[in-house]
């Protein structure tokens, strides 16, 4: 069953004069593992934008969990961004005078209520327990990283969104992250992940290739 659908989706921008994404048509089944890859300036960014709720297509359908989100305001956006949707970034995002603990407790009270021993089990599961105290500027860039995960699967989302998840990391700490995705995988999650790295590319189950806004073919991995 697809959880997420997009058709005939379109992003252009300056008066119609930059056409970031043309005409694409994509599926993502639930449990599936989807990387999306391209050269800088393909779209990846923009789709990752649309698919998470932080902007909206000129023109297609966005299908979320049998909702068109295409259609929804920006408040019904943050919305479902909040309760569907786990984000991990590339450069964190944490906030620097709260620690690791207070970092994913933020975001539970955005969705309903903090629960500290909750975000404790989050960041154990990540293999931070030890470290949720420390601030961020006290955590090496690859615990950063696994804090941002254990934020972004603290209130159980349905689709786990990474946007170069392994950017800024050394090899050590890319493979304990990609370790971590591979295992959220195997329990049924579903993952999508934008990245310029092929190593990366090759762990999904399935590669999304863009060129300059165009969706230019799919490769089974």
């Amino acid at each position: 069953m697809a959880l997420l659908e997009l058709k005939d989706v379109s992003k252009i921008y300056s008066n119609g004069t930059v056409k970031a994404l043309q005409h694409i048509n994509l599926s993502v089944e639930q449990g599936e593992w989807v990387a999306i890859m391209g050269p800088s300036g393909s779209g990846k960014s923009t789709l990752m934008n649309i698919i998470g709720c932080m902007d909206k297509p000129t023109a297609g359908q966005v299908i979320l969990d049998g909702s068109d989100i295409a259609k929804e305001s920006a408040r019904r956006l943050t919305d479902i961004r909040r309760d569907k949707i786990g984000l991990i970034f590339q450069q964190f995002y944490l906030v620097n005078y709260l620690t690791a603990l207070e970092n994913v407790m933020v975001a539970q009270y955005y969705h309903s209520m903090p629960d500290e021993q909750e975000a404790l089990a989050a960041l154990e599961r990540v293999g931070l327990a030890d470290r949720a105290r420390h601030l961020p500027s006290q955590l090496s860039g690859g615990e950063q990283q696994r804090v941002c995960i254990a934020r972004a699967l603290i209130n159980y989302p349905q689709l786990i969104l990474a946007d170069e998840p392994t950017g800024n990391l050394d090899e050590a700490n890319q493979n304990t992250v990609l370790d971590i995705l591979r295992r959220l995988h195997n329990e049924g999650r579903t993952i999508i992940v934008v990245t310029h790295d092929p190593e990366v590319g090759k762990v999904a189950g399935r590669t999304i290739v863009l060129e300059h806004g165009v969706l230019v073919r799919e490769v089974k991995n």
